[in-house]
C-alpha cells in the first residue's frame, strides 16, 4: 500500500473534514484501539511503551547536535484563539533592594488548556461517557483539588525517537487549510515521501502549517475550524504502538467528522489508548530543520512540570538532531 505514494505532485491534499463517522462506527473504533489493562501503571499509559533501550536508540539519532524548540512564545495578548491570556508581571525590581546583589522577580500563570499555549494533555484531561482511561470514573478521581488518577506527575519525563509527518511537504502546499482532514492513507504516504517509518514507542508529530498560516493571514479561532487527523488514522497509530501524539493544532480535524463528539481524536488517544497529547506546538522551525538535516526522525525530549494532581502542563519539547 505504501508503494502507491511516490511524489507529492501525484498526491493531492484532501479538501474537507469528511467522510462523516457515524456514532456506531466511532464506538467500534474506540473498542478496536482500546488498550485498557495493557500497562503496569495505567496513570502513565502509553509512555510505558518507551523502554531504556528506546532511549538509547533515540540518543543514537543525535549526530549534528542541532536543538530545535517546539513551544510557542508565552502569549499574554488576548485574541481570537486566546480568550484567557497567560499572565506575566514583575513582582519585585532589584533597584529597590539592598544590600547587594539586587534581585528582579516576576510571576507567571496560565490557563493552558486552549489554543494559545503549547501544552501536554495527561490522561486525566479527557473523559468519554464519564470515564477516563482504564474505565476510571472521572467524577470519582478528579475533584476540585485535582486528579487522583492520570495526573501529569504520573508521567514523568519522556526521551524517545520521534517522527515529524510534514503534510505541507507531502501535499506541496504552504499549509493545509483549516477543516482539512488527514487520513490513514495520508500517513502512509507521508512515511514513504519523507523516508520514515513510525515504530513502537515513537512520538508522532503532525505538521499542517497552522502557525505559518496564522502569521501570514492572521489568527483565527481554531476551536471549530482546524486541519488535523480524521478518526480513521487512529487504528493505524494504535497498531504502531506509539507513545505520544502531537501537532501544530490539537491533532483533531475540526469540524469533527463525528456528530456529537467535538474532539474524537482526543477521546480515542487519551481515553481509549492512554496516549498523552501535545497541543499547539510550533513546528515551523522543526520543519525547516528536518528539511535541512534531510531526515524526519530525531531524538525528542518532553519534560512537563511536576504538578501533583495536574491534568497536564505547559511544555517546551526539544528535538535533537
Amino acid at each position: 500500500m505504501r508503494g502507491r505514494y511516490q511524489a507529492s505532485s501525484l498526491y493531492r491534499a484532501p479538501t474537507n473534514n469528511g467522510p462523516a463517522v457515524p456514532q456506531d462506527r466511532f464506538e467500534e473504533i474506540f473498542e478496536q484501539v482500546k488498550t485498557w489493562g495493557t500497562y503496569t501503571d495505567p496513570s502513565a499509559g502509553a509512555w510505558q511503551a518507551v523502554t531504556p533501550a528506546s532511549v538509547v536508540e533515540a540518543a543514537s539519532l543525535v549526530r549534528s547536535g542541532r536543538v530545535v524548540t517546539t513551544a510557542l512564545p508565552w502569549n499574554t495578548v488576548s485574541g481570537p484563539s486566546n480568550a484567557n491570556p497567560a499572565l506575566h508581571y514583575m513582582t519585585d525590581l532589584g533597584v529597590r533592594e539592598a544590600p547587594e546583589p539586587s534581585c528582579n522577580k516576576d510571576f507567571i500563570g496560565v490557563d493552558y488548556h486552549g489554543k494559545a499555549v503549547s501544552h501536554l494533555d495527561a490522561l486525566s484531561h479527557i473523559a468519554y461517557k464519564g470515564l477516563l482511561y482504564e474505565g476510571r470514573i472521572s467524577r470519582d478521581v478528579v475533584t476540585a483539588t485535582g486528579a487522583d488518577f492520570g495526573s501529569v506527575s504520573a508521567l514523568g519525563s519522556l526521551v524517545t525517537s520521534a517522527v515529524l509527518l510534514d503534510f505541507t511537504v507531502l501535499f506541496d502546499v504552504p499549509w493545509l487549510e483549516p477543516g482539512t482532514a488527514i487520513h490513514a492513507e495520508d500517513i502512509l504516504a507521508a512515511e514513504a515521501r519523507l523516508g520514515v517509518h513510525i515504530a513502537q514507542g515513537d512520538a508522532v508529530l503532525i505538521r499542517t502549517g497552522h502557525f505559518r498560516r496564522a502569521r501570514e493571514l492572521g489568527i483565527w479561532d481554531s476551536s471549530d475550524l482546524s486541519a488535523g487527523l480524521h478518526v480513521d488514522c487512529m487504528p493505524l497509530l494504535a497498531e504502531r504502538g506509539i507513545s505520544l501524539l502531537g501537532g501544530d493544532g490539537d491533532s483533531d480535524v475540526r469540524p469533527s467528522p463525528t456528530s456529537g463528539i467535538h474532539s474524537p481524536i482526543h477521546v480515542l488517544a487519551i481515553t481509549a489508548m492512554g496516549l498523552p497529547l501535545l497541543d499547539n506546538l510550533d513546528l515551523e522551525d522543526l520543519g525547516t530543520a528536518c528539511a535541512e538535516e534531510d531526515r524526519y526522525r530525531f531524538m525528542f525530549v518532553v519534560a512537563p512540570l511536576n504538578i501533583p494532581r495536574g491534568t497536564g502542563s505547559p511544555i517546551n519539547p526539544l528535538a535533537v538532531f
